[in-house]
């Protein structure tokens, strides 16, 4: 397997993060990111936890009814990060 510079990942999270704000505020699953920006999944995986780290996103674990999901996840943008994207729109 290839190895992906730290400049195409974080690329590849720009894509990540513009994906959800277009649909922000509804969450969506890993797997959806993932076909979204022709990705595994797993390595999206990854790239969204890095994201988290640094609150940029905000992983949903529970759905609608309030029962916590036990392997799927779903993520967000944070406000934060919504309202800084939201003023760089032209």
């Amino acid at each position: 397997m290839p190895i992906i510079s730290q400049r195409k990942k974080e690329k590849i999270q720009e894509q990540i993060l513009h994906y959800l704000f277009e649909i922000s505020p509804q969450a969506v699953h890993t797997i959806k990111i993932a076909e979204e920006i022709a990705r595994d999944e797993e390595f999206t995986k990854s790239l969204l936890l890095d994201l988290k780290s640094k609150n940029l996103i905000i992983e949903v674990n529970k759905n609608s009814d309030g029962k916590t999901y036990e392997r799927r996840q779903r993520w967000r943008l944070t406000e934060e990060a919504y309202k800084i994207y939201s003023r760089h729109q032209v």
